[in-house]
């Protein structure tokens, strides 16, 4: 398994991105400044884990709201999936489409997997001024806990 060579350090800023949400319309992390942000990459739409994970967050979304930040999922998937996934599950968080040039923000975050061409599961904590302050890239089919996205809102 290839990871991009970019190990992102917390401290430094995080690398900007802009990428097309389920309607196409882009979201930029750069626009997003002013709010703390977290990042969520997922593999694969629709998969099991994956779906579980996301529903999780749905389930509670407060938590993000509570202390002011800006949940945006990401996966390689195109725009129209997403769309649909975010549809049938009632995911009311950005998703964002790094389709194309494929993978090339997961790459940018240190969390693409060349060999399968899809996002490893990286979660990312960015502070207002666009500055990482926590991440996790948990192996695959792992799911990432809820209780440490909530460490990492707590320590916000």
């Amino acid at each position: 398994m290839s990871q991009g060579s970019h190990a992102l350090v917390v401290g430094e800023p995080a690398p900007d991105l802009t990428l097309p949400d389920t309607h196409g319309t882009p979201v930029s992390l750069a626009g997003l400044r002013g709010g703390p942000v977290v990042l969520v990459f997922v593999p694969f739409a629709f998969s099991g884990t994956c779906t579980g994970e996301l529903c999780e967050l749905r389930d509670n979304i407060a938590d993000f709201q509570e202390a002011g930040v800006h949940l945006a999922v990401i996966s390689c998937d195109p725009m129209f999936s997403l769309r649909a996934w975010a549809e049938k599950e009632g995911y009311a968080f950005d998703l964002l489409s790094d389709f194309w040039p494929h993978g090339e923000v997961a790459r940018a975050y240190g969390v693409f997997d060349e060999a399968s061409g899809h996002a490893l599961r990286g979660s990312f904590l960015i502070d207002a001024e666009g500055v990482l302050r926590w991440s996790v890239v948990n192996p695959r089919g792992e799911a990432r806990p809820l209780a440490a996205y909530r460490e990492a809102l707590a320590s916000l």
